[in-house]
């Protein structure tokens, strides 16, 4: 546990050196694949050191963590080319990885809210150092005012908590009954902002339109993951609340998804598009956990790791085009097919992996959440029909719209991708589409 902690903090001093930018950037991936072959496919706490240790379903979050991160950097070369403080960039990558990996081993609650709270100061520094816009100082400001106001009652939460039960172990909570009614409240308040639920959701597009590819890899692929990692764990301490208020929340969320997909068809910027669809993915995730059975928790984790890796695939194709046109808009990028058709490819793949087609892994998460969620209340089919149907149209619209028809007429060329660029590509594909043959470690 500790051995992977002392290999990012190591990692440090070398990102200072010039010309160290590979060097980590293998390390990353040496370092992944090492915590991938101890797998721990078990569901009791193991690796434990004082307030650390895992389950599997934190297992597989932190190797998501590690596997994002190690692509950011693959993705982020342009900031190495042009040294664009590369060195400082990287130092960034490493602190985020390491409060990602201390926040999901967490087993102490104050300490998860700790890492939780400073993950976010490494990605405001990301979307305001290497943003795009002058915009990108307000969409740094949503983020920090919505995720920190909706947090810092948790803080106040968790000190009650720690009166009433004289700890904040996980293993030694227990549900506390009706006995606080605001915990339940504030508790879920602070994740759901996180996730982030329809009608909190606001800061998400913004950040995202504003972040570096880096920015918005890390953003859909591990961070909004942090808020379903929180529900899951608190779930456990206001069970008795959340079997009668849960049913708000849940309905609330699936109504949402399904607004927010009618909001995706609006959409003439691309990276906006697919911000606006990790709401209505992150939607049904919500949903699943709400419902606080077995399906639904691993589901929501099945979810999560293929929403992490097809969003974040999504965001690296949208910066490939923004790279050689120098615009996101869907009116400027139309007919990419002949501009670069061996991207229209990936585009077909990733595109078809986000409406949960086979053998993806969101198509393995949509139906445990399907079968966790109709379980619950099976009135909840129409708005899961209409989210399933509305998700593949504005897959298919962003799909046909970016690919076919007249191209741009002030690009008269065609561009070939990088070697980098298809091996990034290559690395967010096959894990989504391969686990699925794996679905057991997720299922146990």
């Amino acid at each position: 546990m500790l051995s992977y902690l002392f290999l990012i903090i190591f990692m440090i001093p070398v990102c200072l050196f010039n010309g160290c930018w590979w060097l980590i950037h293998s390390f990353m991936f040496i370092l992944t694949f090492v915590f991938m072959i101890y797998i721990y496919s078990y569901s009791d706490l193991n690796m434990i050191s004082y307030y650390f240790g895992f389950d599997n379903y934190s297992y597989i979050l932190i190797l998501l963590s590690f596997w994002i991160c190690s692509l950011m950097i693959t993705a982020s070369s342009s900031v190495y080319l042009f040294s664009y403080h590369s060195n400082f960039f990287i130092f960034l990558v490493l602190l985020l990885m390491m409060m990602l990996y201390c926040a999901f081993s967490s087993l102490s609650l104050l300490s998860f809210y700790i890492f939780f709270e400073s993950s976010l100061i490494p990605t405001l520094f990301l979307i305001l150092g290497w943003g795009y816009q002058p915009e990108r100082l307000q969409a740094g400001i949503y983020l920090i005012f919505y995720t920190l106001i909706a947090s810092l009652p948790l803080l106040l939460v968790l000190l009650k908590l720690n009166v009433v039960f004289n700890t904040l172990y996980f293993p030694l909570l227990f549900d506390c009954g009706s006995f606080y009614f605001m915990f339940y409240i504030f508790s879920i308040f602070a994740f759901l902002v996180k996730m982030p639920m329809f009608m909190f959701h606001l800061w998400l597009p913004k950040a995202h339109v504003e972040a570096p590819v880096s920015g918005s890899m890390i953003l859909a692929g591990v961070l909004l993951k942090l808020g379903g990692y929180g529900i899951f764990r608190i779930m456990k301490v206001i069970v008795y609340l959340g079997l009668k208020f849960n049913y708000f929340f849940l309905s609330l969320s699936l109504l949402g998804g399904v607004i927010v997909s009618f909001i995706c068809f609006r959409q003439v910027d691309l990276k906006s598009l697919i911000a606006y669809s990790s709401v209505a993915h992150m939607s049904m995730v919500i949903g699943g956990l709400m419902t606080m059975n077995w399906w639904g928790c691993m589901g929501s984790i099945t979810l999560m790791v293929g929403h992490g890796l097809c969003s974040s695939g999504l965001f690296c194709l949208s910066n490939i085009i923004y790279e050689r046109l120098g615009s996101r808009s869907l009116l400027i990028n139309k007919g990419m097919i002949n501009l670069m058709p061996s991207m229209s490819l990936w585009w077909f793949l990733l595109s078809s992996s986000n409406m949960a087609s086979p053998p993806s892994l969101n198509l393995l998460g949509e139906f445990s959440l399907l079968n966790s969620i109709v379980s619950w209340s099976p009135f909840l089919i129409f708005l899961l029909i209409f989210l399933s149907f509305f998700s593949a149209v504005y897959t298919l619209y962003m799909y046909s719209y970016s690919q076919h028809g007249y191209y741009y007429s002030g690009i008269y060329t065609c561009s070939g991708g990088y070697f980098r660029e298809y091996h990034l590509l290559l690395l967010h594909w096959f894990p989504l589409n391969v686990l699925c043959m794996k679905g057991e470690y997720f299922y146990l």
